[in-house]
């Protein structure tokens, strides 16, 4: 339902080209897209039944804004901007990068051959991405030894070691003919490009002499050697007519999801595919968002455009070809026609794979959490946050951070808290000590860098953790983020949660929950891995500090020495093993490795 301060500005929306900003009730943007015409599009989320993501989305909207641009190249690459600014949680979020390597030819006076993942608009040459990174490794090899360029830092006044083994053509000590270098560069795109029957021929050769002189262990290498060549130059068979670098994109849209197919054809062959699914927010205009999707796709850092890109009907072609600055087509008819097809069809096969698995895994996921917030008599929140704290004796303490998204751990988001002050051990003041700085640590940083909070945190104890957590949400940070404890029972199992807001005058009360329901089961895993993450990084603390503390006790041995032995050894295991000169190589003088062998 559309507030009255929507239905007001709906009135006021332009038919014109543009982006649009979705926000939610704290104002943050939860959505960004694009429409040729923002009055139509804009009034479709309020004027309309929705179903799905997109029904979710419009649930959570407040407020939006409009930017109106001249024309769809603008739009597109607004949208862009604005996604990658804001990180909207109803946007499809890209993965950065490949993480395939590639294979470069630089662009130098004395160019060389080495595996990359970083691609540099510096006029070098770059083949790939691989998926089998050891099969891109050997080729590499194979190509240094075979075609060799320079194979070291050049100019040193002397030939180096690989001079001496045929692979560099000696920029160590002499000046290399451009021409031979040309010449050379020549083969290795050759053979990249797919021209290897002769390196077969050859290797194969090889291979057959080793068994019969009975050199099994030199046949072997020179078999694995020539899989792994035929694994990055010609694995795949040969299934266009010409050799021209083109990606091809299709897509499947059903119950609201859609499943976008990637396949990359180098060399005229299908080098590999990706395909990517995704809860579709626009269920009015897919086209759309497909469309934003590839350009997203090479906005990422590390993608190389090829030469040609061939998308379905029903897309702006000329739009997207101003964007990206390369041609994109959608063939008609024949072998492209053919290619274009088989995309749709894997994706759909992937799409109708996906439903089967997420009727299964939803239950355990999002319909868990849930759970925990209908229980809690809160609206559902995507994001989770747990805190725990670990010590011995109030020696080394710890905090640690783990958060989950709609049912499932995002560890790229968990966070370790080495806690500064001198705790006190009575009356679990400690605990409320920890809680306290912790928390305060954790939220005034998000609000100092503008990043959005969690919709529940969930303590690792009783009514001391909620009360001091809520005390510095409340009072010091005027943040009203819901806040429950995991209580266990006398046999040490959590079986309810800890909920209200004393300070606002809501009394805390047990929440029990069905042992046999998914969301006690999340609860349990929220609260065991907050547990796990908090002790593994107590441990690794305590162990490391002990060890800082043995060594300082040493006589002659300060600061500097200890952190050099640290950073040589690092453990007190490997420091008592290790031989006077060892010690030495560490940075010791005689005198200390010897009272070092001696104390320890």
């Amino acid at each position: 339902m559309a507030t009255q301060l929507i239905e007001n500005k709906l009135k006021l929306l332009p038919a014109k080209p543009g982006c649009y900003l979705m926000k939610d009730v704290n104002g943050k943007v939860i959505y960004v897209g694009k429409s040729k015409n923002l009055r139509s599009r804009v009034r479709s989320y309020f004027k309309s039944t929705q179903v799905g993501r997109r029904a979710e989305l419009v649930e959570d909207i407040r407020d939006y804004d409009i930017i109106t641009v001249s024309t769809d190249k603008e739009a597109f690459l607004l949208e862009v901007t604005l996604i990658k600014k804001y990180q909207p949680y109803y946007n499809v979020q890209l993965k950065q990068g490949t993480g395939y390597p590639y294979i470069e030819i630089t662009n130098e006076r004395d160019p060389q051959t080495k595996l990359t993942s970083i691609i540099r608009k510096d006029g070098g040459y770059y083949f790939g991405p691989y998926p089998n990174v050891y099969a891109a490794q050997a080729t590499l090899k194979f190509i240094q030894k075979v075609f060799p360029l320079r194979h070291c830092h050049g100019k040193q006044g002397r030939p180096c070691l690989y001079y001496h083994m045929g692979q560099c053509l000696g920029a160590c000590f002499k000046t290399v003919p451009k021409s031979v270098y040309e010449a050379q560069i020549k083969k290795i795109k050759s053979f990249l490009n797919g021209d290897i029957g002769w390196v077969k021929k050859n290797l194969n050769e090889k291979m057959t002499a080793a068994s019969e002189n009975l050199e099994f262990e030199r046949a072997a290498e020179i078999r694995d050697q020539l899989n792994y060549i035929e694994e990055t130059v010609e694995k795949q068979k040969i299934i266009s007519n010409d050799n021209t670098q083109r990606d091809i994109f299709n897509f499947y849209v059903d119950k609201s999801w859609i499943a976008i197919q990637i396949f990359f054809l180098r060399q005229a062959k299908l080098l590999r595919s990706e395909t990517r699914m995704y809860p579709l927010t626009d269920t009015n205009d897919p086209e759309d968002t497909f469309a934003s999707f590839i350009v997203q796709f090479y906005g990422q850092k590390n993608r190389i455009l090829p030469k040609e890109v061939l998308i379905p009907a029903k897309i702006d072609n000329e739009a997207l070809s101003e964007v990206l600055h390369v041609p994109v087509r959608t063939p008609k008819r024949g072998q492209k026609r053919s290619l274009l097809n088989m995309a749709k069809d894997n994706a759909k096969l992937k799409l109708d794979e996906k439903f089967r698995l997420l009727e299964l895994g939803n239950r355990k996921t999002k319909g868990a959490q849930k759970e925990i917030f209908d229980s809690l008599g809160l609206p559902y929140g995507h994001v989770i946050e747990s805190f725990d704290h670990s010590h011995i004796q109030g020696a080394d303490p710890v905090s640690a951070l783990v958060v989950f998204k709609d049912g499932e751990p995002d560890k790229n988001s968990y966070r370790k808290y080495k806690l500064k002050g001198e705790v006190e051990h009575q009356n679990g003041g400690d605990e409320v000590r920890n809680t306290r700085e912790v928390v305060r640590r954790r939220y005034s940083r998000l609000l100092k860098e503008h990043k959005p909070m969690p919709d529940l945190i969930l303590m690792d104890g009783g009514q001391i953790q909620v009360d001091a957590c809520e005390d510095i949400l409340r009072n010091e940070l005027n943040l009203n983020i819901p806040v429950a404890g995991m209580v266990k029972d006398n046999k040490h199992r959590t079986n309810h949660l800890l909920y209200g807001d004393p300070i606002n005058g809501v009394p805390l009360k047990l929440i029990p929950l069905n042992p046999k329901s998914q969301g006690f089961y999340l609860m349990t895993r929220i609260q065991d891995e907050v547990h796990r993450f908090a002790i593994t990084f107590h441990r690794r603390t305590h162990a490391k500090n002990a060890l800082s503390s043995k060594l300082d006790s040493i006589k002659g041995i300060g600061p500097k020495s200890r952190n050099k032995l640290l950073r040589k050894f690092g453990s007190l295991k490997k420091i008592k093993e290790a031989s006077i000169d060892e010690l030495r190589s560490a940075g010791l003088t005689l005198p200390q490795a010897q009272t070092v062998k001696l104390t320890l």
